[in-house]
């Protein structure tokens, strides 16, 4: 069974991608990144690794998508706050990021993201489960 989960994604320009991530409070293990790959450390065990495009395009026979035009992925990442969600998607707005959608709010689960620089969707999420809407059986 897996123990880790490593999310690979194609970036046009690595050390912006890097720099974008690194201001938004991620840390990046440099076991794991040269100057094809940024090993992104989101927990102990999840990991995004970040490719160069031209060393993304070694692992598939597939064209490589442009997630600014296509959505290939949606990444979602819990929050410990509404206020930590949302001072995030400000930082990534004020890094050159996008917002591509408006937040949700859904009483128990508040939603709201950003696209980074490569137009990679990053979901964020608030979940308050003791407000989690319980249905009669």
């Amino acid at each position: 069974m897996a123990t880790k989960i490593f999310i690979n994604l194609p970036v046009k320009d690595l050390s912006k991608s890097i720099s974008f991530f690194s201001g938004l409070g991620f840390n990046f293990n440099p076991q794991f990144s040269d100057e094809k790959a940024g090993c992104m450390v989101i927990s102990d065990n999840i990991f995004v690794m970040l490719l160069t495009e031209s060393y993304f395009q070694t692992f598939t026979k597939k064209p490589v998508s442009d997630a600014k035009t296509t959505t290939e992925v949606l990444i979602t990442l819990d929050s410990h706050s509404k206020e930590e969600l949302k001072q995030l998607v400000e930082k990534a707005v004020a890094s050159g990021g996008t917002v591509y959608n408006e937040p949700q709010d859904h009483g128990w689960m508040y939603q709201h993201g950003f696209a980074d620089l490569d137009g990679h969707q990053w979901e964020l999420a608030y979940m308050d489960m003791s407000q989690l809407p319980t249905e009669e059986c």
